[in-house]
Parts: structure tokens; sequence; C-alpha cells
């Protein structure tokens, strides 16, 4: 006995040691070869002076049912030197006798992949409690190590919500869809995230609307926040958010969504080497919700015009120029809406204004539950009469705003002062062709000539015609 114990202190002191010149490292430990049809195989992953924050599903052993996952922590203290270790363990039981083989296998912990060869596991008759009672920790101790402890399932206070911000939306108006889960600050139920990218990926086949522009926020972690509903404080787990612009009146119609968790069963009576919680699963249901899409009241151009909250932003307001000197004008959008759907400002008139198709710039934010942004469009323009000019007067852009319910129209407000010589007749003269020997090489001829060669035609023949009845004449008269 006195020889076992020592034997196992020795054991101990090593893997401290090994464990200390290995710092950072990770473990993989596999259960004993053999075990009885009562006992327990272990997978052992120990992280050493760093916390395990994720890893992924344990394999698979044949014969062999999952029975749960602990994970346990140390600190240690070696002359003057502080080092830590994490483990997670995964319990299998055994469903009959036999020689069973573990291939190898690799585990994903905090994003890195460590293999094990694996190994062959005999699985004998169910051990006696006597025999189980020869392990020295279980005299130590006062109880089998290998003692199974009874699971309870702790009440939770947590749930799954699909939460729209808005019931009823005009078309081209925007509506927030959140998908999130969320627990109180005082829950006590152990829950993790099962699969969410495969879960998503199928309940998003059920919520996107069909015929909606979709701005997604792309969220690639799932990060608490701290929130607050009807006065009690939650930490909420975004799983997904977009906002989605309709195209067409009518209702949208999200169903249910289930989303599972696992939950984890905790030990009635925790001990210091068995699993003190088991994995089990819990699904969560969110209510359904329906949108109702309003038709624009009645307008001309109701069927063009962007919806939203928008203002006008310029490069310039009051700038003094050269007649026939060009500048950059700005027609800026900014504001909150389907940025991606605005079109360019309406010409009202060209008139002593020269510019070309505009050059466009956006930019879009998603975040707060809304989308925004700015969209630009950049025209060169010259003017080659001098006086004033208000841009107003030539550029207007009308759209629908949801929250007034009106068409309203952003003109600007630039005045340009255009001093200098008239440079009309300059611009209609650089406009104007040359002279006859000027438009020989820009002129198209193919019609003229075309017409040339069926009149050159006709009079050949009707020449030949007419010859052809003078000499029967001529022929006749002689006889």
């Amino acid at each position: 006995m006195i020889k076992t114990i020592l034997q196992t202190t020795l054991v101990c002191m090593t893997l401290l040691f090994f464990s200390k010149a290995h710092a950072q490292d990770v473990q993989i430990e596999l259960g004993p070869d053999e075990i009885g049809l009562n006992e327990t195989f272990t997978i052992k992953v120990t992280l050493s002076n760093d916390k395990i924050k994720s890893y992924d599903q344990f394999p698979e052993i044949p014969s062999f049912q999952k029975q749960g996952i602990s994970q346990s922590s140390s600190m240690n203290l070696i002359n003057g030197q502080m080092s830590s270790s994490n483990s997670i363990i995964q319990y299998y039981k055994p469903t009959r006798k036999g020689n069973f083989s573990l291939p190898s296998f690799e585990v994903t912990i905090n994003g890195q992949a460590y293999s094990s060869q694996g190994k062959t596991i005999t699985v004998g008759d169910a051990q006696s409690s006597a025999s189980r009672a020869q392990d020295p920790f279980a005299d130590f101790f006062g109880r089998s190590a290998v003692e199974e402890p009874e699971y309870v399932e702790v009440d939770d206070d947590a749930f799954f919500s699909l939460a729209v911000d808005k019931e009823e939306v005009y078309v081209g108006e925007g509506f927030n869809l959140t998908l999130a889960f969320y627990m109180s600050e005082t829950n006590q139920a152990p829950f993790q995230f099962y699969e969410p990218g495969r879960q998503l990926d199928e309940i998003l086949k059920k919520v996107k609307p069909k015929e909606v522009w979709e701005e997604n926020y792309n969220i690639t972690n799932i990060e608490p926040e701290q929130v607050t509903i009807n006065g009690k404080r939650w930490v909420r787990y975004k799983v997904f958010e977009a906002t989605f612009f309709p195209f067409s009146e009518g209702e949208i119609e999200v169903p249910p969504i289930s989303w599972e968790m696992i939950k984890y069963k905790v030990a009635k009576n925790p001990t210091f080497f068995g699993a003190n919680r088991q994995e089990d699963f819990k699904t969560f249901y969110s209510s359904a919700k329906k949108i109702k899409v309003k038709p624009l009241p009645p307008h001309p151009l109701k069927n063009d015009v962007s919806v939203g909250e928008y203002q006008i932003r310029e490069n310039i307001k009051n700038i003094e120029v050269e007649t026939g000197q060009g500048f950059d004008y700005s027609f800026g959008i900014s504001g909150v809406g389907n940025i991606n759907a605005i079109q360019a400002p309406r010409k009202i008139s060209t008139t002593n204004l020269n510019t070309y198709d505009p050059n466009v710039r956006q930019q879009i934010n998603r975040g707060y539950g809304r989308v925004s942004g700015i969209k630009e469009f950049n025209y060169y323009i010259t003017i080659n009469e001098a006086g004033d000019v208000n841009l107003a007067d030539h550029f207007e852009w009308i759209y629908f705003d949801p929250a007034r319910a009106v068409y309203d129209t952003l003109r600007p407000q630039a005045a340009i002062k255009v001093v200098g010589e008239s440079k009309v007749n300059q611009a209609l003269s650089n406009q104007r062709l040359g002279g006859l020997y000027d438009r020989i090489d820009v002129e198209d001829n193919r019609f003229l000539n075309e017409q040339y060669k069926y009149y050159f035609t006709t009079a050949i023949n009707m020449l030949l015609l007419a010859a052809v009845i003078l000499l029967a004449i001529l022929i006749i008269r002689k006889k």
C-alpha cells in the first residue's frame, strides 16, 4: 500500500514537472486499455497556463455512448513559480463487452487542432465494488473514485427571440430583424452554443422574406452584450441581424423558429475526480411575426423614388468662376434608408449649364438596428454665360419620408457667380464642323453612293431602250 502511494506521488511529481517544462502545451490523455462494462472510458484534454475558450466535438467510439463533459482547473506554486492547467473530460459508457478501436482523431482547442493516435479498448465483465475499492484514491477519500454522480437539471432563466423593430412599413422602407439568445444576469443554468452555424443556415431558409433587398450585418462572433428589458438586466447573444427593404406591398410572415442549446445537468453531489456536469440539450422557440407592407401614397414618381429620411450634403455653397471654367460639384444624399437604391438627382434644366453623367460614390453603415450612409454624385460643370446661377434651378431629388408620410424634395443651396465674356459663340464654334472639305472625312456617304448608283443605272437602261427603239424604226423604213 505504501509502495503504491509512493509510486502515485512520484507520478504526480513527474507530471507537475512536465507541465512546468512545457507551458502552453496541450496534452491528450486516453483512459485505460481495459475497463469493466459498468465503468467509464475518458478522453481528457489539458491546457497549461491558459484557459480553454473553445473546443469542438470529441470523437465517437463504436459501442460507446457519450455520457457528458466536465471541466476542471488547478493552480500550482513550485519554487515560487505559479502555473495553471485547465482540463476538459469527455466520458464514454460502453454498451457491450468486446474489443473496440478508437481511431486516431483530432480535437480543436482554442482554434488549433491537436491529434491523438487512438487505441484499442477492451470491455470486460462488470467490476464489483470490492475490486474498484482497491484504488488508493478511493481509500483516501473514503469513496470510489469512479462512482458516477447523480445529475440534476437546474432551472434556467433564458429565452430565444426573433424580434422586428416595426410591424408596419411602406414599400421601400426598411425593417430590422434580429435573432438572439437571452440569459438573465441571475441565471444559474450552464449553457453552451451548439453548432450555431449549421442551425443558422437552416433557420435563414425560413426567415428571409421574398422580394426584398437585404442588408446583412454579418455577425461573425457571438458576443455578449448587456441589455435591460422591463427593468430587468439580461445578457444578449445576437446570432443574426439584417435590415430588409420590401419591393412590393402585402404581408410578410415569419414563422416560429427553434434554437437548440447545450444545457448541462450538474452533479447533485460534486466530487473531486468525477464528472460534475453532464451534457444535455434544450430547444427554445421564438414567436411568429407579421409585417404589413403598405403602398406609397399616389404620386407620379411613386415607383421611382427612394424611401427614407434623407438630407442633402454639398461640397460648395458660394463660389465665383469665369465663363467656360470648369468646377466640381457634389450632390450628396445622406440619411437612413436603402442607400444602395438611391438614384441620381433629376436635371431640371441644362440651359447655359454644361455637364456630363456624374461619378458615383457611396458608403453604407450597418449598426444600432438601422442602415445609414451617404451616396454622392460628383459632377464636372461649365457655364458659358456670365451671371448668377442657382443650382436649385438645375437639380432636384424627390423622395418619400416614411416618418412624416410625405413626399419631399432636396434641392441644392449652392449659388455660382459667373464672370467674364460670353463663351456661348465659342462653344458653338467648337461644336460646328468646318467647310465642305473639312466634312469629307466625317460625313457618311454610303446612302448617297447608293442613290447615285440607282439613278445612273436607270439612265443607262433608258438610253439603251431608246437606241433599240430607234434602230427598229430605221429598219422598218428601209423596207
